[in-house]
């Protein structure tokens, strides 16, 4: 039986966790069904596609744009693995989802520039959908604008030149794009609620995304906060290509 591939590439536990959690859930997914992969700590071998039905990366606290010589050794190996993954799944148009990090990996694995010009503060924006993105399956029927949960020092500066704008947002001209057929990336969260957002800010406010002292201010901020449209793509984005590995 072929799986899901999850990648992940924090390094602190807890956000991992509640990530991989939330993933299952909004995927609908039996654990039993997924294989995850905490690529931060280079501990596995490279991907072989003939196991899984489609790939989900997640997000991370590493700045793609910041010098290689600030970057840690598990920024480097997250880096390396994913220009090796991306060498298989972009020729293949593998079916691959990556959110933030997920998404500035591929931008800049297809050429576009990242920087801190269109970063987004922890919260919520509102996405808009591009005419391409209404005839998208993972897009069609959507309302647009909707809410999602941002909140990214650093994103693509322009489209990669090869893919196609399915969504944008007013502080953030590149909010979610499709290469080929089945490769897509979102900077936005599709995976994130209020709790998931609670644990992120509580585990990464000395991290430069705010300052310390307004992370209860963010808190009371995201309360009540529902985002049920974004968390729907990534359900139909599991659906669709385990229905197809079924058929």
């Amino acid at each position: 039986m072929k799986k899901l591939l999850v990648l992940q590439m924090r390094p602190e536990d807890e956000p991992t966790e509640s990530e991989f959690k939330t993933i299952l859930r909004l995927g609908e997914i039996d654990k039993d069904q997924v294989h995850r992969i905490r690529v931060e700590q280079g501990k596995e071998p490279d991907v072989n596609l003939d196991d899984f039905f489609a790939i989900i990366a997640g997000g991370s606290p590493f700045d793609i744009s910041c010098p290689p010589e600030k970057k840690s050794e598990a920024q480097k190996r997250v880096e390396s693995f994913f220009s090796r993954l991306f060498d298989k799944v972009v020729p293949n148009d593998f079916p691959f989802l990556g959110a933030c990090s997920g998404n500035g990996l591929l931008g800049s694995y297809l050429g576009s520039k990242i920087s801190r010009t269109y970063g987004e503060p922890i919260g919520t924006v509102m996405i808009h959908i591009t005419e391409a993105g209404e005839k998208d399956d993972l897009l069609s029927g959507l309302p647009s604008p909707f809410r999602a949960f941002v909140g990214h020092k650093e994103a693509c500066d322009t489209l990669p030149t090869t893919a196609v704008l399915l969504a944008t947002s007013d502080t953030c001209p590149v909010q979610m794009f499709r290469i080929k057929n089945n490769i897509y990336a979102t900077q936005f969260h599709p995976e994130a609620d209020e709790g998931e957002y609670i644990v992120r800010i509580r585990a990464y406010k000395n991290y430069g995304y705010f300052p310390p002292e307004q992370a209860d201010t963010l808190l009371k901020e995201i309360e009540g906060i529902k985002t049920p449209y974004s968390h729907e793509i990534l359900s139909r984005f599991v659906k669709i290509y385990k229905a197809n590995t079924s058929s």
